[in-house]
């Protein structure tokens, strides 16, 4: 399996960040094809003792990374991609990888 994470920092304000991103970001997220699953976090994200300056992680499941590559170029991941700007004022850092189980 393969995840895209996307970290997204404090924003502006929380409240309206919440609002968009359950509303609108998320269920457009949702019709990306080849998306298996979709997980974000739930309450404080950071550091083992301190807050972190991370208001939500997205966690997103492929089957691998060439799916993620080929989901992103379709007209749905495209209008995902450029949707954050509409919300995520605090910035947001995307990562792609495979997992293999340990």
């Amino acid at each position: 399996m393969a995840k895209l994470i996307a970290v997204y920092k404090t924003p502006k304000n929380v409240e309206a960040f919440n609002a968009y991103y359950f509303a609108k970001h998320a269920p457009l997220a949702k019709t990306v094809p080849g998306l298996r699953s979709y997980q974000v976090s739930d309450g404080a994200v950071g550091l083992p003792v301190k807050p972190g300056g991370v208001h939500l992680v997205a966690i997103l499941e492929f089957d691998s990374v060439e799916a993620i590559r080929q989901a992103l170029g379709t007209p749905q991941g495209q209008a995902t991609a450029a949707n954050l700007g509409n919300f995520a004022d605090g910035g947001v850092d995307l990562m792609v990888f495979d997992t293999k189980t340990v």
